[in-house]
């Protein structure tokens, strides 16, 4: 590695690093608005969407499998996924998610395992077990310094003839403002984007769309004091770069419609807490998904 190189990885961890200093201020404010989530899912509820389900081949193929859950946040999702039957870790750069979802855990009485760690250092990790499954989703891809990397990890970390799953927000719904107005480049190449405001309270914001055990106010008028950094990824540099590191497409899905999150005005919701665009508003994609294998 050249010194140009080193201190280019420095400076990403850094970036990395505030914004994990973001994370930690906004995720006592995003659990202020979740409600009785523990009961919630003590009760069977589930916080997955279906599309989730859909790219990791269904419900059925989660039971029984290794599980590695990225970017897992405060792990509702990860332990809608353990009840499944699957052997779940989730992993999050921040501490106080990382503890949230260890409490939920115990809440609930659904075991999994949840690491507090840098991504890219838990995806290079060596010497332990692989994975059957991993799955990552809902606004992942934005906080990712390198692609490449992130892809290798991946193929590192997957057993051979394991499935990657990613659902997210679709750059080109990006290229719009608030009232759907083309306003923005299409993201491209990880430009980064720094964000004074650091990470919102987007849970608040989503008026109950995020919040399946039922939406409580909670925090008002949060504002962060720590900025983050964002990086603009294209929906071609997401698949190169898993092209690039040796697994094999097997699903690119494009949807009109947001789980969960009114990222617009006037946006409609839809049984599933599906929101869709204003019946005079352009259709474009919102979200897509993304399901790819590890060669045997």
């Amino acid at each position: 590695m050249s010194a140009d190189d080193g201190r280019r990885l420095r400076e990403l961890r850094e970036l990395r690093e505030q914004n994990r200093r973001s994370w930690e201020a906004v995720v006592p404010a995003h659990e202020s608005h979740r409600g009785d989530l523990a009961g919630f899912l003590r009760r069977g509820g589930s916080t997955l969407f279906p599309e989730d389900l859909s790219l990791l081949g269904g419900a059925e193929s989660v039971a029984g499998k290794r599980l590695a859950h990225l970017m897992c946040n405060t792990g509702g999702d990860t332990l809608s996924l353990a009840r499944l039957g699957a052997e779940t870790t989730g992993v999050d750069i921040s501490e106080q998610a990382v503890q949230s979802a260890r409490r939920l855990s115990e809440e609930t009485g659904i075991l999994a395992d949840f690491v507090r760690s840098d991504l890219y250092d838990w995806l290079e990790r060596t010497g332990e077990p692989d994975f059957d499954l991993v799955y990552a989703s809902y606004g992942v891809i934005c906080w990712l310094s390198g692609l490449d990397r992130w892809a290798a990890g991946l193929h590192r970390r997957l057993a051979p003839g394991g499935r990657f799953a990613l659902v997210d927000f679709h750059p080109a719904a990006m290229m719009l403002d608030a009232d759907w107005r083309l306003a923005n480049d299409y993201y491209s190449g990880g430009e980064p984007l720094e964000a004074d405001e650091g990470v919102g309270d987007y849970v608040g914001d989503s008026d109950g769309g995020l919040t399946p055990a039922g939406h409580e106010p909670g925090v008002r008028h949060f504002e962060n004091p720590e900025p983050c950094h964002l990086f603009r990824w294209g929906l071609g540099d997401v698949v190169t770069a898993l092209a690039g590191s040796g697994m094999i497409l097997q699903t690119l899905q494009e949807y009109p419609y947001a789980n969960g999150e009114r990222q617009f005005h006037g946006m409609r919701e839809l049984p599933g807490r599906r929101m869709v665009p204003p019946e005079n508003a352009p259709r474009v994609p919102l979200m897509y998904g993304i399901s790819a294998t590890k060669p045997v």
